[in-house]
């Protein structure tokens, strides 16, 4: 039996929405050089702090955001180690997504307000038991006054968000950024699993919205109206 197809009404054809991550998502602080209220330079880089309960750390699966006039993403995580008990400022913070790029070309408006995922298996580094999350965000071009992201939702690992638009997997980190391989060539599972079923959400979308109607000709009953035809 095929799975339901998907409709442009919420939820419709779609398995269950899985819960993002409880958090709390501070307000950008931009990173001024100077005094900011004389200094009219722009600063170019934002930093965006997430906040996780305390007594509930995360093993993080997924980061979804719409970006708005952001070219390049930095996170760095903070995680709990058995070692850290009780010595909450001994906690360092690691890099994670380094120069991530969202806009290929930071002057032009390509991937300025697009939908990303970046996946468990694009970090440089271990992200379970993650107490707090920082997202820094860089905008080289002085075309953009504000730039920001926006809906931004974390997914705990065994989860992941049912993306509906351009699927950002396809895009691939630098191959300065990739993470050793691990498998000797063998695929990650999880990260081919993800793939498929995004894959497979895409096609059913494409699918639900093809039209079953024909193409209107200008024949009736193999005959032809004299007033539609023209003549050359």
């Amino acid at each position: 039996m095929e799975p339901p197809a998907p409709s442009l009404g919420h939820g419709a054809g779609f398995p269950m929405a899985p819960d993002p991550a409880l958090c709390t998502v501070r307000s950008p602080v931009a990173l001024q050089v100077g005094d900011v209220k004389t200094d009219l330079a722009r600063p170019g880089v934002a930093v965006i702090d997430v906040a996780l309960p305390p007594t509930q750390p995360l093993d993080l699966q997924e980061i979804v955001f719409k970006n708005s006039y952001t070219a390049f993403l930095t996170v760095r995580v903070q995680r709990r180690r058995p070692c850290d008990v009780g010595r909450e400022g001994a906690r360092k913070w690691v890099t994670c997504l380094w120069n991530h790029c969202l806009m290929p070309s930071p002057h032009t408006e390509a991937g300025s307000q697009d939908y990303f995922s970046v996946f468990r298996h694009q970090m440089l580094c271990d992200v379970d038991q993650v107490t707090a999350v920082r997202l820094i965000l860089r905008q080289p071009s002085p075309v953009w006054l504000h730039f920001t992201l926006e809906e931004l939702r974390l997914y705990p690992r065994g989860q992941q968000s049912l993306q509906t638009g351009f699927p950002s997997w396809l895009s691939n980190l630098a191959p300065q950024q990739q993470p050793e391989n691990l498998h000797g060539g063998v695929p990650d599972p999880e990260k081919v699993s993800t793939e498929v079923q995004q894959l497979w959400v895409l096609t059913e979308m494409i699918r639900a919205n093809q039209t079953a109607a024909r193409i209107g000709r200008f024949d009736v009953d193999g005959c032809y109206d004299i007033n539609l035809l023209s003549y050359t």
